[in-house]
């Protein structure tokens, strides 16, 4: 699956920049709360107005504080999935049970440098873990492959049976990274400026997944 993220597009035309990426399996929307992070992006107003826009289901990560009181609000507004950071929280199956009965996927995300183990326990009440592949904030940062152990943990988890969750992974994602991280089991590819960089996003968007595809049916083999 590929999550091209409009953190990366054109702000001024995002109705546009949805229609760029058809195919697209999700569309990635960052949220910034200039808090948990130290930059401001977009907020509920605006995945409110994209909901009209596309088709695509969106993917919010929400990198904010205090997401027991703000993921509840985008799972209602119809947001197919919400991620929320570890790190924001003392209780995040709580913040995972309310994004669920408001009608969204809950997801789960750590940043690089948090290991994954502590939550190992606790993924069975999330529909998807998103590994940060660079610090959560800034987009166009370069791939951090250390990362991609916890995908590798998680992916024997799930092919076990002892887990279903889908495995994502944000962060530097390009022609040259995919396939490492399809490799490690990644099921899910955010891709910014990887996409929304190119001449013809929505080709971008096949060649991603076809290189995905390749490179984990080659592990598989």
């Amino acid at each position: 699956m590929i999550a091209p993220s409009i953190l990366s597009a054109d702000f001024a035309n995002l109705a546009a920049e949805t229609r760029a990426v058809a195919g697209a399996d999700w569309l990635h929307v960052d949220v910034m709360d200039a808090h948990f992070v130290p930059n401001l992006t977009l907020g509920l107003p605006i995945v409110q107005s994209l909901l009209k826009a596309t088709d695509i289901p969106l993917d919010c990560h929400l990198m904010i504080e205090d997401p027991g009181r703000w993921a509840p609000p985008y799972a209602e507004a119809g947001a197919h999935n919400v991620t929320f950071h570890a790190e924001a929280t003392d209780d995040p199956v709580a913040v995972a049970r309310d994004i669920r009965a408001a009608g969204a996927k809950a997801g789960l995300s750590v940043k690089p440098g948090t290991p994954i183990e502590p939550y190992l326990e606790i993924l069975r009440d999330f529909d998807t873990l998103l590994v940060m592949s660079v610090e959560p904030g800034f987009g166009g940062q370069s791939f951090i492959p250390e990362v991609l152990a916890k995908a590798k943990a998680v992916r024997r988890l799930v092919d076990s049976g002892e887990l279903r969750l889908l495995v994502e992974i944000d962060g530097g994602i390009n022609a040259d990274t995919i396939e490492a991280a399809a490799e490690a089991g990644v099921d899910c590819f955010v891709a910014g400026s990887a996409v929304y960089g190119t001449a013809d996003p929505a080709a971008t968007v096949a060649a991603l997944r076809a290189r995905a595809a390749e490179a984990a049916a080659a592990t598989a083999g």
